[in-house]
């Protein structure tokens, strides 16, 4: 038999050990996820997302492991998995805006952290300048969102 174990973690029997299968440890975020950044999506780069409550997983290779949710302020704070290309292990922060009359792009987002050390770090990052989505995230524009499933109920 094989055992789940690695230093420094212990997998109980019949429990989910995600660290094993290159995930964070399973960690419920705090906060709420807005209902309307939750689904599958495409970016106006032609990149497909599933974003659920506790993860945003971006194309094939990338996922951000949600851990705080700041709805009234259009933010999010992640740990990067460790099996991403880049920024492994790191913190991320998610900035999001809506798109009113913009269809089929319902709302955009900006990484304004990306590879940062401590949440704290991600969390004081300000890049994100909605006033301008065309330049507002460090220069670039928001990645605009279309969503590609039914609305989730």
């Amino acid at each position: 038999m094989r055992w789940p174990w690695r230093l420094g973690c212990v997998c109980l029997v019949g429990a989910s050990c995600a660290v094993h299968r290159g995930r964070a440890p399973l960690v419920s975020p705090v906060g709420t996820a807005p209902i309307e950044l939750l689904g599958a999506f495409q970016d106006d780069y032609g990149i497909n997302y599933r974003i659920d409550a506790d993860a945003w997983h971006q194309g094939e290779r990338t996922t951000y492991h949600v851990r705080t949710w700041h709805a009234n302020e259009r933010y999010l704070i992640a740990r990067n998995a460790s099996s991403n290309p880049s920024g492994a292990d790191r913190w991320t922060r998610i900035d999001w805006m809506p798109l009113p009359g913009m269809a089929p792009y319902e709302w955009a987002y900006c990484l304004s952290a990306y590879e940062a050390r401590t949440p704290a770090a991600a969390e004081a990052t300000e890049v994100a300048r909605r006033d301008a989505p065309r330049t507002g995230c460090n220069g670039f524009p928001f990645s605009r969102m279309k969503r590609i499933d039914a609305r989730p109920r």
